[in-house]
């Protein structure tokens, strides 16, 4: 094995030389046209691309060296065949350099290139890789642009900023921030990640509110200053930093040190480039910079636990002095990890390969023949003929390395993304939960331990306060928050101008001034008049100049609806404000007949008819056993009437003994008494509270008339009439002040004028105040109400719903609006909407309840006697000749009262039956038969 170091010159005369440098490398097979070798090569030739004195490439270059003595030295790999890795410095360029660094290893016959470590140069390179079909393999680029159909053979071996991205995005909606600020480098690394962040944070329905780009390299300090001093004035406090390691630290250090960002209220999130700093950097722990870090928050490509990884790292320390004594001591990071892997997945796909049957094989490229005597010497470098091979033995492998499992998804990613979620505290570091792609954020022993608690751990902020930031403050530009404000001419109580002022009363604008008081911040304001003060000016206008920029906010009485909540956010309703019917309103003349209208008339009907059926129903139970129900017919009748009535008053003096009559007469002595005390309360009610009465019912009664109908111009009130009750538009009548609305109420139909208004509540209560002669008829037939509107996903809205829920709870809110909206007694009650009569629904259960107990009860009285009159009848020898009279001897029976029937046949009886001796079989008449003739007043003999 031969490791070769080269690095890479900067100078035009040094780039000039290139074709004099001497790459002879022991160990490389010749060039020539083509080269093949058809058993296991002795060697193989790969290379990597790295920035020796970058945070990332220093360790790397550690990780390699490491790696490859392991595979030379490991017999069980790669059948004796050594690797020759040539590592180039690219110092810390990330374009030119590495172009010339890949050509300078692919004219060595080279089957694959471990790197490049930054993205930009890797968009470049893969070009070429694609063109020489040389495997790419970067354990450090993260761009998530380069794993596409565009680079086949860029293969990473390291996590994607994709997954990075969606961690963050799902921090900043853990903690329900809407706007964050992004500090990026403005290369294919830094644009890609905050793109694929912006996306990310869609999907959680936040956004970027502000992005600030910093050149790939040598930020001036005062650049730096300039670009913070941006950031200050916006209003997120939430910022991204996704930066290079070797500016990142000075971006804080700014921050901190010139600006006092990194106090209370400021959240920073930075991505893997601090972790990667902090775990190389052990001595940073103990420096004066760790006061500029204090409160942040940083994310680490997760490693699980292992044998294999502890060992390795307890003899990094080794391995670092091994590659260069003279430098000082540095820590392990992951990317050195993933650096390491890197070779030993490189290594196992090689193995496959030669046991595949692959060759390594290199030709000529025809289209480079045209560069032959090129100081370059560009037409030596030859194509891998068996690249796609290689590379499909690469996207095979399957193994576990320091980082856990090395697998390739469908897409080209590594399998199980995760991530560790890091706060710097004090003079270290303290993990504060996960991210894996199955399971979000949570708490664990691992991104996907099975027994885990969705979210973090608790968190230190800047500031070392442990209350999580509101994440945006009120931008310190001196500019005050331009409030819409409705320049109304009717309904001032709501809003109003004060006359010779810049200033605004009423309902709406103390609600607001008293929330934004509650608020923990302060907000500079000015209210800004909108309309021409002619005209009531259209809510829907004033809310669309939100989404123009004109007005950071809209105050007055705005109706929450669902169209308008797609123009701005809204905050909770602070009044309750539904549509409602208001029409012209008589009062109800007293009448001789009054006494009736408690009751409906079919409740009269169906009440009287169980009078009856219950004093029928009892009278049958009891007149076989009580005097006081036998007698004449007509004395009879009059019995069943007065019993029946009487119990109306619990008056009755005839007794019931029987005991189905008691248990049909106390159930409906139960049915009496709610009726009776159902009637006295209404009829209470009718003659001692004053009646209103209007020719509209309500809302219903308008749909289904051809009565036109009023409305305030311009209100949201003529599309829900129109749209969702499917009212013909020529019926409506749009008016503009209260004085329309009452002479519109005045003229009626009939005169050109309307039969009913319909309006918010909060308007029609002012309305009615001062004229008695209207009221709301009907029920408010939508629930709706006012709030303020702000721009969407402002977090403005959501602090003032907070504070209007406190001036509720404490009272506030109520005493405002007895202050402006004191209703006087006309307009409190509102129109009764005829008389609440009782009607049959209400009682139908009563009277069910007591008809069953009157059909049980008979029920049981017909078996019984039908059971009694067989019983004699069989014990007598007694056949009825014919069915009828059979029926009419049941009924002579039924008649008879308790203990005559027990002499029966031979007492006396009012009706005729003609009766027989059972006939024999063959038709004869028994000789001892005998006629028995029963007529009225007349014994007869058995």
């Amino acid at each position: 094995m031969e490791i070769a170091t080269h690095p890479c010159p900067y100078d035009i005369e040094s780039l000039k030389s290139l074709s004099e440098l001497d790459f002879s490398y022991s160990g490389f097979p010749s060039i020539g046209t083509t080269t093949t070798d058809s058993t296991s090569p002795s060697a193989v030739n790969i290379g990597a691309i790295l920035s020796f004195n970058s945070t990332i490439g220093k360790v790397a270059k550690v990780a390699i060296h490491a790696a490859v003595d392991d595979i030379n030295s490991n017999a069980t790999i790669l059948n004796g065949t050594k690797l020759n890795i040539t590592l180039l410095d690219t110092k810390l360029s990330t374009g030119f350099l590495g172009i010339i660094d890949s050509f300078l290893l692919m004219e060595k016959d080279t089957v694959a290139i471990i790197g490049p470590q930054y993205s930009v140069m890797a968009h470049v390179i893969s070009h070429i890789a694609n063109e020489m079909q040389v495997p790419l393999l970067s354990f450090a680029a993260t761009d998530p642009t380069l794993t596409s159909l565009q680079f086949p053979y860029f293969v990473r071996t390291t996590q994607s900023d994709l997954y990075q991205m969606a961690a963050v995005a799902e921090i900043v909606d853990h903690f329900q921030w809407r706007d964050v600020i992004a500090i990026f480098v403005d290369d294919d690394h830094g644009r890609n990640g905050i793109a694929a962040l912006g996306d990310k944070l869609a999907e959680k329905r936040c956004k970027i509110s502000y992005k600030v780009p910093f050149k790939p390299d040598n930020i001036s300090h005062e650049e730096i200053n300039s670009a913070l001093v941006k950031v200050a004035l916006m209003e997120s406090r939430v910022i991204v930093l996704h930066i290079y390691p070797s500016s990142g630290l000075e971006v804080l250090h700014h921050a901190a040190q010139s600006l006092g960002m990194m106090g209370s209220g400021y959240v920073w999130i930075a991505t893997d480039w601090l972790s990667t700093v902090l775990d190389s950097e052990p001595s940073l722990f103990s420096s004066s910079a760790m006061n500029d870090i204090q409160g942040v928050i940083t994310l680490r490509m997760h490693a699980p636990d292992s044998d294999m990884k502890k060992q390795f790292v307890s003899r990094w320390k080794k391995l670092s002095q091994k590659e260069d004594s003279n430098q000082d001591p540095f820590g392990v990071n992951i990317f050195g990890l993933y650096a390491y892997d890197t070779v030993w997945l490189l290594a196992s796909a090689l193995d496959s390969f030669f046991k595949s049957g692959g060759t390594l094989s290199f030709s000529n490229d025809s289209s480079l023949n045209m560069l032959r005597g090129d100081s370059l010497n560009l037409d030596t470098i030859g194509v891998f003929v068996n690249g796609s091979m290689l590379l499909q033995k690469i996207l095979e492998v399957n193994r576990t390395g320091l980082t856990g499992q090395m697998m390739f998804s469908p897409d080209g990613n590594l399998v199980h993304p995760s991530y560790e979620i890091i706060n710097v505290i004090g003079t270290g570091i303290r993990r504060i939960g996960y991210w894996s792609e199955t399971s979000g954020l949570h708490t664990g022993e691992g991104p996907n331990h099975s027994n885990f608690s969705e979210g973090l751990f608790g968190v230190i902020w800047p500031g070392q306060t442990t209350q999580t930031p509101r994440g945006w403050v009120f931008a310190s530009n001196g500019r005050h928050l331009r409030i819409g404000v409705p320049l109304r001419i009717s309904y001032r109580e709501f809003v109003s101008k004060i006359e010779g002022t810049e200033m605004f009363g009423g309902y709406c604008i103390d609600v607001f001034t008293a929330a934004l008081n509650l608020l923990p911040y302060p907000v500079p304001f000015k209210f800004i008049p909108f309309g021409d003060g002619k005209t009531n000016p259209l809510n829907l206008d004033l809310l669309h100049m939100i989404t123009t920029g004109a007005f950071d906010a809209v105050v007055g009485d705005i109706t929450i609806t669902t169209n308008r909540t797609k123009i701005a956010d809204f905050t909770q309703p602070y009044i309750e404000s539904g549509l409602v019917v208001v029409a012209p309103i008589k009062k109800l003349k007293s009448s001789a007949w009054a006494f009736l209208t408690p009751f409906t008339p079919m409740m009269w009907f169906v009440t009287g008819m169980f009078f009856l059926v219950v004093g029928a129903v009892v009278w049958i139970l009891e007149r076989r056993i009580n005097d006081d129900f036998r007698g004449p017919p007509r004395r009879q009748f009059v019995t069943i009437v007065w019993f029946s009535f009487s119990t109306l008053f619990f008056a009755h003096r005839e007794k019931t003994v029987s005991t189905l009559g008691r248990l049909v007469l106390i159930i409906w002595l139960f049915v009496v008494l709610i009726l009776n005390s159902s009637y006295i309360a209404s009829l209470t009610s009718i003659l001692t509270v004053e009646q209103l009465s209007s020719p509209v019912k309500g809302i219903e009664s308008l749909v289904i008339s051809s009565d036109r109908i009023g409305f305030l111009r311009g209100s949201f009130a003529e599309n829900y009439l129109t749209e969702e009750l499917n009212i013909h538009r020529s019926r409506l009548v749009p008016l503009n002040s209260p004085s329309e609305y009452e002479k519109a109420l005045k003229d009626g139909p009939a005169n050109g004028g309307v039969a009913a208004i319909i309006d918010e509540r909060a308007y029609m209560e002012l309305f009615l105040a001062t004229r008695c002669e209207f009221g709301i008829v009907g029920q408010e037939f939508t629930k709706m109400g006012w709030g303020f509107g702000f721009p969407r996903e402002s977090p403005l809205a959501i602090d003032m719903s907070t504070a209007i829920l406190k001036l509720s709870e404490n009272g506030d809110l109520q005493r405002i609006h007895d202050k402006w909206l004191t209703r006087s007694a006309c307009s409190s009650e509102g129109a009764k909407q005829g008389i609440d009569r009782l009607e049959l629904k209400s009682f139908w259960g009563l009277f069910l309840l007591s008809g069953i107990a009157c059909f049980i009860a008979l029920l049981c009285y017909v078996i019984r006697m039908a059971y009694r009159f067989s019983r004699d009848s069989n014990s007598n020898n007694i056949e009825c000749s014919s069915l009828s009279a059979r029926l009419r001897s049941f009924l002579s029976f039924v008649n008879e009262r308790e203990g005559e029937d027990k002499c029966w046949p031979k007492t006396r009886r009012k009706e005729k039956c003609s009766c027989r001796k059972v006939v024999h079989e063959d038709g004869s008449l028994d000789d001892s038969t005998v006629r028995v003739h029963i007529e009225n007043n007349v014994t007869a003999q058995d």
